[in-house]
């Protein structure tokens, strides 16, 4: 099974860094649930995880980045989404975005957009700074309720996993998901942050 290291050991986040670099899938806390992550970058890596997760692959997995100057280097970033980063990011709130062309990560989906969030979390923070960008998807089989600790989720996946990073009890509600590739903005899942406030940061 799966290395199971604390939040609080140096060590595990830079093995962690080392396991994805490699391809591995890290389980790893955020400011919202525990999630399951891969270098997108590593040939085979979101393969790994779509199967670890049993995910099927019409369901784009969504991307964390550190900061809008990172989501820049693979998405477009139109005004309404800049707006919504300034006021939300780093936080619970997932952009869905257009992709850049010559962008060729294996996401899911049909290719042609991409949900971005920026985590309030410091250890996908320093991943996403020292690894790059991290396709992620919450820790669960998939339409299963996600898991809330550490040793959950290690039983979850037993071997698949190259690390757990244990970040305690992880129960947070899910990320708000908007939609911000037409002129009007949709809601795709409504999470953490209320409708309401983003419609009002989008009307100005």
């Amino acid at each position: 099974m799966a290395r199971v290291v604390s939040v609080d050991r140096s060590s595990a986040w830079r093995d962690a860094a080392a396991v994805l670099e490699a391809g591995g899938v890290v389980a790893l806390p955020t400011d919202t649930v525990y999630g399951l992550a891969a270098d997108p970058g590593v040939p085979g890596a979101t393969d790994a995880l779509f199967a670890l997760k049993g995910r099927p692959e019409t369901l784009e997995l969504p991307v964390l980045v550190v900061d809008l100057a990172q989501a820049e280097t693979f998405a477009e970033i139109t005004a309404p989404a800049r707006r919504l980063t300034e006021v939300f990011w780093p936080g619970a709130l997932t952009i869905v975005v257009r992709r850049r062309a010559g962008i060729d990560w294996s996401l899911g989906g049909h290719g042609r957009t991409v949900g971005v969030r920026s985590p309030a979390h410091p250890i996908p923070r320093w991943l996403c700074t020292t690894v790059g960008p991290l396709a992620t998807t919450s820790a669960n089989r998939h339409g299963d309720p996600p898991l809330v600790d550490a040793p959950a989720v290690r039983r979850a996946f037993a071997g698949g996993l190259g690390l757990v990073v244990d970040g305690g009890r992880c129960d947070g509600a899910p990320s708000t998901v908007v939609d911000v590739t037409s002129t009007a903005a949709r809601c795709l899942r409504h999470g953490a942050l209320g409708w309401e406030e983003i419609e009002g940061v989008l009307a100005g």
